[in-house]
Order: C-alpha cells, then sequence, then structure tokens
C-alpha cells in the first residue's frame, strides 16, 4: 500500500470531501474518490460512509486513521529532516499577522530575510482574523495577546505595552496633559471596537488602576489610520509600542504620562509566535522564529 494513497485518505478525513481533498492535492475528485476505495479494497474494510449529503468515516476507519496519522506525519518528519541536513532552509512559508503588525514590524524586515534565505518563499496574510493554521496550512502565525489559547505551541516574541501619544504640536496648543484624568478635557483619537471607545484604563507605580472615560469625535477602524492621525495632531491615542516607536523617536509622537502603564483590556501582553503542534519543525519555519527574535526588539525598541 502506497504511503501517498494513505496521505489523501488522513487528508480526505480532515477535510470532509472528496472534493476539498481534490482542491488541496490540484486533482480530479474522481481520482481521490478511486485511490480511497482502492485503499478500502486493500485493507478490506471501509474507511468512509458515503452518502449524497456528506461523507463520514466508519468506525473502523477511525480506529485505523488514529493510529496511520502520527505514522505518517514522522514519515514526513524524517525524510524533511534528511532533506534539509543536505541542504538550506528553502520552500514556501506562510506566515500570518495582524495588518498593522505586518505593515510595521515584518515587511521592514523581508529584504534581510531574504538576503539570508534566498531559497524561502515567504507568502504574507496580513488580517486582523485569527486563521485557522492547519485549514489555512500556515506554517506561523502572530498573535497578540496576553496568553496564548488552545494547542497550538507557542514562544514569546515581544512584551508589548501601550502608551497614549500626541503630535508636538498638538501639545503645544492644548491644555497639558500630566495625569491620567487630563485625558477627559481632549478630543481623544478612538479605535474603532466597544471596549476602546469610552475608556482607557491607567495603572500606577504602586499598581492603583483607574478607568479613565475619553471622548473624541474621530473613531477610526485602524491602528495604522490612528497612528498617523495622532501624527497630523489630531488628538492624543492609545497604541501598541511597537506601533508608534519609531514615531517617537523621530519627534513625531510623544508619549504622556509615562509613569503609568497604559491599556484597555490587559495590561500585561505580548506577540506571541504560534505554529500547529507538531514533534517537528521545519527547517524554513524554525530560521523564521529565530530571525524575528533577533531582529524585532532592534526594530522596535
Amino acid at each position: 500500500m502506497e504511503i501517498d494513497a494513505l496521505k489523501t485518505v488522513a487528508l480526505v478525513a480532515q477535510q470532509g470531501s472528496f472534493a476539498a481533498a481534490a482542491r488541496i492535492l490540484d486533482m480530479d475528485p474522481s481520482s481521490v474518490s478511486r485511490s480511497v476505495a482502492t485503499t478500502e479494497d486493500a485493507l478490506g474494510f471501509r474507511l468512509f460512509q458515503r452518502s449524497t449529503r456528506k461523507l463520514s468515516m466508519t468506525e473502523e476507519g477511525q480506529a485505523y486513521l488514529s493510529r496511520i496519522t502520527p505514522l505518517l506525519d514522522e514519515f514526513d518528519h524524517a525524510k524533511e529532516a534528511a532533506r534539509q541536513s543536505q541542504s538550506a532552509p528553502s520552500g514556501t512559508l506562510k506566515l500570518t499577522a495582524s495588518v498593522a503588525f505586518t505593515d510595521t514590524c515584518i515587511v521592514p524586515l523581508l529584504a534581510q530575510f531574504q538576503q539570508m534565505h534566498p531559497d524561502i518563499t515567504v507568502e504574507l496574510l496580513p488580517t486582523d482574523a485569527n486563521l485557522d493554521l492547519a485549514a489555512d496550512a500556515i506554517d506561523l502565525a502572530i498573535r497578540l495577546a496576553p496568553a496564548p489559547k488552545g494547542d497550538l505551541i507557542s514562544t514569546k516574541l515581544i512584551n508589548t505595552r501601550y502608551l497614549v501619544c500626541a503630535s508636538p504640536d498638538y501639545l503645544k496648543t492644548h491644555p497639558p496633559i500630566t495625569r491620567p484624568s487630563d485625558l477627559s478635557d481632549h478630543n481623544c483619537l478612538r479605535f474603532a471596537m466597544p471596549e476602546f471607545r469610552r475608556r482607557w484604563k491607567a495603572r500606577d507605580q504602586q499598581g492603583t488602576v483607574q478607568e479613565v472615560p475619553i471622548f473624541g469625535n474621530l473613531i477610526i477602524g485602524s491602528p495604522l489610520s490612528l497612528r498617523q492621525a495622532a501624527v497630523q495632531g489630531l488628538g492624543p491615542v492609545l497604541l501598541a509600542d511597537w506601533l508608534v516607536a519609531q514615531d517617537i523617536a523621530a519627534g513625531h509622537l510623544v508619549p504622556v504620562c509615562t509613569d503609568h502603564d497604559w491599556t484597555v483590556t490587559e495590561f500585561d501582553t505580548a506577540a506571541w509566535l504560534l505554529y500547529p503542534s507538531r514533534s517537528y519543525l521545519p527547517q524554513k519555519v524554525r530560521v523564521m522564529i529565530d530571525f524575528l527574535k533577533a531582529q524585532l526588539p532592534i526594530s522596535v525598541g
């Protein structure tokens, strides 16, 4: 029995249909169906129950697949490890992150990464939705959160903080912001999410947390656009440090009330690298993880 035929069976089970598996394999659905039928004949039992509406696994098929799937994964890992031991990292690496993090932190590093690893093709998927790594065949994701959840393998990329900033011109022409409550008298720039619209949280050095009501007649659904609006002098804004670090360094934005920590949800947050839970990490993913860990603290610090 061929390994490729067993992999096809596993893919059909994962996708729940011959057609979906065929699209991934770039095959005709009838060819996938014949491959599964041939495998069933060789095994002597049915793997799937077929009907006009759905495809489901038999009890025997579930038991069989649960035993062979780890073996198929290990076969691929062994093959990949042997190949990589004799060659430079290569292949297509699918990486997803939020739109703002992609534009601010990832894209500026791509030229250096490609120079170091010319045989790796990077496919970037900027989105503010949390994509399914398995369903979308994603190798690596960057998520911004207090702590990752789920069964994915994770490693911390960078700690993140939120800062309240305004442009120098704005600060020259408006009342000073020396304490959190002063923000209630300013036309703040607000992010278009429910929890971001009405209040920010400030924590002083003694750990006391206060909620600061905010008001403003400009609500924007993009962190990148919020940053640009702040640079243009339209008001104070609350944004992640990695997003405003370069503008602060260039003098385009000035942080205020720096003796407080700021947030809307949680104070302790980070950018996390997530990848599918498996025993072997492809070399192309490993070199990207190592590269990002080495470069990002320098790039956004």
